[in-house]
């Protein structure tokens, strides 16, 4: 168990999980059952172990399920709060700039359908040495686990895009990433768009940290992904 750590996570969980139909047109991809339990359960429980107490959901589609389900989170060991998109969806990182009140200063920021074994401890440590606003972790992907994205060299993020594929790019967006609150001081409220947009101008204003992290990363978001992180939590079950 890692000390407590007192910056929050932002957990993405808005999405309407189009890749898991027709199990998620009843229920959110969060409440999506992975070894017995809904997936939220073990990543709480994942998050815990790592010294975080203070988790902020940002929910959309069939939120109020998972409120429902999860209450303020004492079952876990934290404390849970949530962010409602209202009446549209406001994508990764509209969701993000409606949750701020919640989120403070800085805060991680992961994907509700990842599972991230890393130390978010040194991640913290990192991100509050190097001074930068923004922090991507990144692991050496080689196109193993999914298409790899990050152009990864001498310690920083060269090159950041998910849509332009190139050669070099050996690293992926591990999914774990930290900000200060005035990076998104200059996007219009309740007004949709993409975490990526936000990351890729950090990038090119050479603002975004890079650490890189070894241990491989897990995803329900696709039948594949879930299978496979069925598999590894069944292994894990007592």
């Amino acid at each position: 168990m890692s000390a407590p750590i007192e910056i929050p996570v932002a957990i993405l969980a808005g999405g309407l999980a189009t890749r898991l139909r027709p199990i998620t047109e009843k229920i959110p991809k969060s409440l999506v059952p992975v070894a017995g339990k809904p997936f939220l359960a073990h990543q709480l429980e994942l998050l815990r172990s790592r010294g975080i107490r203070r988790v902020v959901l940002c929910v959309g589609h069939l939120g109020e399920m998972i409120q429902r389900d999860f209450s303020d989170g004492s079952a876990f060991g934290v404390r849970l709060e949530y962010s409602f998109d209202g009446s549209q969806l406001l994508g990764t990182g509209g969701a993000i700039k409606r949750a701020l009140p919640l989120l403070g200063d800085e805060f991680f920021v992961l994907y509700g359908d990842s599972y991230l074994p890393a130390d978010y401890v040194s991640v913290a440590d990192f991100f509050r040495r190097r001074g930068k606003p923004g922090c991507m972790t990144v692991y050496h992907n080689q196109g193993r686990y999914d298409t790899s994205n990050v152009v990864f060299r001498d310690g920083e993020i060269v090159v950041y895009d998910k849509r332009n594929r190139r050669p070099e790019m050996h690293y992926i967006d591990y999914g774990l990433s930290l900000f200060k609150m005035p990076v998104f001081d200059s996007y219009v409220s309740d007004s949709p768009f993409d975490l990526a947009e936000v990351m890729g101008k950090l990038v090119r204003e050479k603002q975004l940290a890079g650490y890189e992290v070894h241990e491989r990363f897990y995803e329900m978001g696709s039948p594949a992904g879930l299978a496979e992180l069925e598999s590894l939590l069944q292994s894990k079950s007592p």
